[in-house]
């Protein structure tokens, strides 16, 4: 319950957002007509469509974007014929005809009194519709209560939670619209008489309809008012996550530094698809020492842990030690078998790799981080956990106290520090101040300054050049060449890439503030700037030398179908 409250919460937060800007005067175009046959109909539209929208854009892939982006371009036309009609009444008149007599059909079918129903029954069905409609084009910014629910709709996939949970956002911007009502409505109560102010109002009224609509078709909400939302609410919705405790920072289960003993760990069974050995299960494996590691091919984080685990299977195997490598997908291209069997091979991952797609083990323990590991005793008892990267040396020290009291004897010393030096994206983050990790798509994007100029970017911002296509998870380039402008912080840039979708190779041309990047060039990139994206993964483009810290990256494609999808920094 806790969980929806602060969903709800998070919806009522939408008020003070500028992203709701472009939708009110939709909204207030209603005000001062009854309650139950205009506002209440048309936000039940508003809530019921922005619900199922985006429970579908979150789990259904590209063909649910496109099916929204269909439907946002009608519900426009719509909007758009709404506010002509309350600039000339006339028109309206003659629009609302058919809906007045398709309601006093129902009230006289339905056992109703006089043709005063059949206008109420018409107002209503109006308003639904301008509701439904503007369900459509609500784009509210993705901010920490929103994007962690479509975060968990896109790993677990569609579940009535997930609605519900979208739902509840979706009442609570709509309490706080009928809140904003109510006052609008008292306005023109206290207006009653003058019906030429009345007039003169709702025609102003169309003219903000006529101005929303023209907001929407050229991107503004989910542009420059983004920007502003993500200052005015982030930090009231992050406020309300870590008083639900659900935002922290994560922290090893056992802070007194003993080994204590968290009772039978959760079982490793409902993968989708094992590499590598298997299909293995906790009983399978009694007697051994196992890591449960959750990662994911093109996590930074992730790769930059495989050094440490490489050196433990090498080390620890033969005394009793299993590595357990639970893949659960961030990305849709994470899902292909075939993906992740190359990913094992050219990262010479040699232990058993479970396909989580399902993420059935996932939430078996609950997890909700990449990379995390669960150290689980020869008994399959849970003794550890440990989320994100470092405290490899502690880690190691579990490991060897679980392998000793499995009667482990004769151990190999632990491994020195400052001997795993990992090069291109395996390398360990240069402890810079260093831009956060930046999502491309819509689902969860963050700093995109459309239309600028890149010499307006500020630090952490970046914009596009060129045809792109933006989906909940990604970008895509339908016609080249284009660009993404990137002006970061730090040392290494690296960006999640993939081919076109029939697995043509893409070319780019990789420059460094206006220059190719020399000597900064990645682990990916030739010291001319060049590069070609031949597979879905993490790409590393930039590696700054000594002495050198941020700058303006620019990613030009010269060939179509480029997928772009987060940006992370070193």
């Amino acid at each position: 319950m806790l969980v929806f409250l602060l969903a709800f919460l998070g919806g009522v937060l939408t008020i003070l957002s500028p992203c709701i800007l472009p939708i009110l005067p939709f909204v207030f175009a209603r005000a001062g007509r009854p309650f139950v046959t205009s506002t209440l109909p048309l936000l039940a539209g508003l809530v019921l469509t922005f619900a199922l929208v985006a429970t579908l854009a979150a789990v259904g892939g590209g063909w649910a974007v496109h099916a929204n982006q269909a439907g946002r371009a009608v519900a426009l036309i719509l909007l758009a014929v709404f506010g002509l009609m309350m600039l000339f009444p006339g028109l309206g008149e003659r629009a609302m005809a058919p809906l007045t007599r398709w309601g006093s059909s129902l009230n006289e079918r339905f056992g109703g009194g006089g043709g005063g129903e059949g206008g109420r029954w018409g107002e209503a069905g109006a308003s639904l519709a301008l509701g439904l409609a503007t369900g459509l084009l609500w784009a509210p910014c993705a901010g920490p209560i929103l994007g962690l629910i479509l975060t968990g709709a896109a790993l677990n996939g569609a579940s009535a939670s997930t609605s519900l949970l979208l739902l509840a956002y979706a009442l609570g911007a709509a309490a706080s619209l009928a809140a904003a009502l109510l006052i609008g409505g008292r306005v023109f109560k206290a207006m009653k008489g003058y019906l030429r102010y009345e007039r003169a109002i709702r025609r102003g009224l169309g003219v903000l309809v006529l101005i929303g609509v023209a907001a929407i078709a050229l991107g503004l909400d989910r542009g420059v008012l983004t920007r502003l939302s993500a200052e005015s609410t982030g930090a009231l919705e992050s406020r309300l996550l870590r008083l639900g405790g659900m935002q922290g920072q994560p922290a090893e289960m056992a802070s007194d530094g003993r080994l204590r003993d968290f009772g039978p760990a959760p079982e490793i069974t409902g993968a989708t698809q094992w590499l590598q050995g298997g299909p293995l299960s906790l009983a399978d494996l009694r007697g051994k020492v196992v890591v449960v590691d959750f990662w994911t091919y093109s996590c930074i984080n992730c790769l930059r842990t495989l050094p440490h685990l490489k050196a433990w299977h090498d080390r620890y195997a033969e005394h009793g030690l299993v590595i357990v490598g639970v893949h659960a997908p961030e990305f849709a291209f994470e899902r292909d078998p075939d993906n992740v069997r190359r990913a094992v091979r050219d990262l010479d991952v040699t232990w058993p790799v479970a396909l989580d797609n399902r993420f059935a083990v996932w939430r078996a323990y609950s997890n909700r981080y990449w990379p995390a590991k669960y150290f689980i005793d020869a008994r399959g008892h849970m003794r550890q956990a440990h989320f994100g990267e470092g405290a490899y040396a502690e880690s190691e020290a579990t490991i060897r106290a679980l392998l000793v009291e499995a009667g482990a004897r004769n151990l190999p010393p632990p491994v020195e520090e400052g001997t795993l030096e990992a090069q291109g994206a395996l390398a360990a983050h240069s402890g810079r101040e260093r831009s956060p990790e930046t999502y491309l798509g819509t689902a969860r994007a963050a700093n995109y300054r459309p239309g600028v100029d890149v010499a307006a970017l500020d630090p952490d911002q970046w914009t596009l050049d060129g045809t792109w296509r933006r989906e909940a998870e990604r970008i895509v380039l339908d016609q080249a060449p284009g660009a993404i402008a990137y002006r970061f912080r730090g040392r290494d840039v690296h960006l999640v890439l993939a081919p076109a979708e029939d697995g043509r190779p893409v070319r780019l041309r990789i420059t460094l503030d206006g220059q190719a990047p020399g000597r900064a060039a990645g682990a990916d990139v030739a010291a001319d700037g060049t590069v070609t994206v031949t597979s879905h993964r993490l790409y590393q483009l930039i590696r700054l030398p000594q002495g050198r810290d941020g700058g303006l990256i620019r990613i030009e494609a010269l060939d179509p179908g480029l997928s772009a999808y987060a940006f992370t920094f070193g």
